[in-house]
C-alpha cells in the first residue's frame, strides 16, 4: 500500500457516509488493514430492514455495535453479504449470522452460510433499497463490489482502498482480472453515476472516478518498475520487492511480494519477460 491518496478521501473512518449507508469500524488496525475493517451497515431511508457488509473480524464487541445501530435506528438485519473472503472481512461473519439470525451470501461456497450465493450483475432488494452485485475479482478471485444505484456508491472491499493503494493477493489474485476490474470500475464511474468510494478500510472518496484513475496509473507504474528491475537482474520476487519497494514500510513487503509475484506472472504471460 502507498501512502498516497487516491481520489478525495473524507477526513475521518466511521460514521455516516451516504444516506443509505453508515460506517462501523472494527477494532483492527494494523498497516495492512489501515484504521481497521469498515463494515456497512445499509438501508433505505424509512425501512426497517438493513443488510451488513463485511462483519469484519471475530470480535464480540464489534459485532454487537453493529446490531445495535440497527436496532437504535428501529431497523432488522436481513442479510449478511460479504466482498470477498479474507479474514478482515469474513472470519466474523458466521458468529454474526448466528446474533441476526440471518444468513452470509459470498461468491465463494466457502463462506456461505444458507443456499444462497451471489453472482456478478444481480439485484437484491432489502426493504426497499437496491443494491446491485458487480464482480471485481483481482485482489483475489472472490471479489465484489456492490452497487448503491440511489447514492451514486459502490461499496468495494478490497479492491479500491479509502488510503494507498492495495495488493493483488497472488496466486488467487490475477493482475488481469486486477486491472480488467478497475476498468470496469472506472466506466461506471464515468458514464453511470457512480461518485463515492465506500471502501473496506480507510475513509470515504468522495471522487470515484479519480481514485480508480489513480489506480490504473499507479498499477501502471508498478509493472513498468517490475519490468525494468528484472532488466537489470533481480531474479527472485524478494529482489524485486528490495527495489521497487525500498521507500515502502518494510511491514508490508511480505504483501508486496505477493504483488510482486502476480506482476512476474502478468509479464510473464504477456511476453514482456
Amino acid at each position: 500500500m502507498s501512502g498516497l491518496l487516491p481520489g478525495d478521501p473524507a477526513a475521518t473512518v466511521g460514521g455516516g457516509a451516504t444516506e443509505r449507508a453508515l460506517c462501523v469500524l472494527a477494532p483492527n488496525p494494523s498497516p495492512m488493514t489501515l484504521d481497521g475493517t469498515n463494515t456497512w451497515l445499509l438501508s433505505e431511508p424509512g425501512s426497517a430492514l438493513a443488510a451488513v457488509v463485511d462483519p469484519g473480524p471475530l470480535d464480540e464487541g464489534h459485532l454487537r455495535r453493529v446490531i445495535d445501530l440497527a436496532e437504535r435506528q428501529g431497523k432488522r438485519i436481513a442479510v449478511t453479504l460479504l466482498t470477498h473472503g479474507h479474514h478482515d472481512h469474513a472470519e466474523g461473519a458466521a458468529r454474526f449470522a448466528e446474533l441476526t439470525g440471518t444468513r452470509v451470501r459470498a461468491l465463494d461456497p466457502a463462506y456461505r452460510l444458507g443456499d444462497e450465493g451471489l453472482r456478478d450483475g444481480e439485484g437484491i432488494d432489502v426493504g426497499g433499497l437496491e443494491i446491485r452485485v458487480v464482480g471485481t475479482p483481482g485482489h483475489t478471485a472472490d471479489s465484489l463490489t456492490f452497487h448503491l444505484p440511489a447514492d451514486g456508491a459502490i461499496l468495494t472491499g478490497d479492491t479500491v482502498l479509502g488510503r494507498g493503494t492495495t495488493m493483488v493477493a497472488h496466486p488467487d489474485g490475477r493482475l488481469g482480472d486486477y486491472l480488467d476490474s478497475l476498468r470496469r470500475l472506472h466506466t461506471m464511474a464515468s458514464a453511470h453515476g457512480v461518485r463515492t468510494v465506500l471502501p473496506g478500510h480507510g475513509p470515504v472518496l468522495a471522487d470515484a472516478l479519480g481514485a480508480v484513475d489513480y489506480y490504473l496509473a499507479h498499477r501502471a507504474h508498478r509493472l513498468a518498475q517490475v519490468e525494468t528491475a528484472v532488466e537489470a537482474g533481480c531474479r527472485t520476487p524478494a529482489e524485486v520487492v528490495a527495489r521497487v519497494y525500498a521507500d515502502v514500510d518494510r511491514a508490508l513487503w511480505p504483501a508486496a511480494e505477493l504483488s510482486v509475484r502476480a506482476q512476474l506472472s502478468y509479464l510473464e504471460e504477456h511476453g514482456l519477460i
